[in-house]
């Protein structure tokens, strides 16, 4: 006979078809992501891909429900969500700026954008302003070495940035805030 605390598979599946507790029917969209990977372990990366994309960002409380789902330690979903450069644990401005800090980019010259545009904006790296306008993250490489330094503004790649390009591009986003 099974412990209180231990649950079938097919109670957890069943659960999960259930509407989320919050009412938030954004959990809908990862119900149905889990179970077309038949409640997975493996399919953990796309299920916070789908998370992500519903959510804007994952929080607590997201990836908590996918651990339970997917019954794996929220430990080990957590650890996935942060090793990933491409997941966010916190929501992003409504401009994001990317810089790369590859070798090629970095000999040529991106540490010097990055200082200029956290000075510019009076935030760090992985911050947002507080006006929620601007995000400011890096990257380990980007794949464009062959047009170093780049940044990517809102998806967009630009290659060959200066400080002063890439606080221009800044200007402009902080511009139309205003406006």
């Amino acid at each position: 006979m099974p412990s209180p605390t231990e649950t079938s598979p097919k109670s957890a599946k069943s659960k999960a078809a259930s509407n989320h507790p919050s009412g938030d029917k954004r959990f809908k969209v990862l119900d149905i992501t889990m179970k077309r990977s038949q409640y997975s372990q493996d399919a953990l990366i796309e299920v916070l891909h789908k998370a992500q994309e519903a959510f804007g960002y994952l929080e607590e409380d997201v990836l908590i429900y996918v651990a339970r789902q997917l019954q794996l330690p929220l430990s080990q979903v957590y650890g996935v969500a942060t090793f990933y450069h491409l997941f966010s644990l916190k929501p992003s401005g409504a401009h994001t700026c990317v810089v790369c800090l590859g070798t090629a980019c970095y000999v040529k010259g991106s540490g010097e954008v990055l200082a200029a545009l956290e000075e510019k904006t009076g935030i760090k790296s992985g911050e947002t302003t507080p006006d929620g306008q601007i995000s400011i993250v890096t990257a380990r490489c980007i794949g464009a070495c062959g047009i170093a330094p780049a940044a990517v503004f809102d998806g967009k790649v630009a290659g060959q940035q200066t400080p002063e390009m890439a606080v221009a591009r800044l200007e402009k986003w902080q511009g139309s805030a205003e406006a």
